[in-house]
């Protein structure tokens, strides 16, 4: 399912609060990814926390960024 992101929050312990285009809220761990890349940088908080929407995904600072069909798939629900 393809799913724009619209709105993106950093959260303790390198968690994404993500919206989607349907206003879905999604939490998104990236803590498997901080030993991958361009990732790595983010292990860095206050690079972390620079996360904004860019496109119809997230992206920080550094240009790292996420496809928003990943950020979707490998999110869990938010309450």
């Amino acid at each position: 399912m393809y799913l724009s992101v619209v709105g993106v929050k950093p959260l303790e312990n390198y968690g994404l609060l993500l919206t989607f285009e349907n206003r879905e809220k999604r939490l998104f761990d990236m803590t498997s990814y901080l030993d991958k890349g361009i990732f790595k940088e983010l292990k860095d908080e206050k690079l972390f926390r620079s996360v904004r929407v860019s496109f119809d995904s997230v992206e920080w600072c550094n240009q790292a960024d996420i496809d928003p069909e990943v950020l979707y798939e490998e999110s869990v629900a938010y309450q």
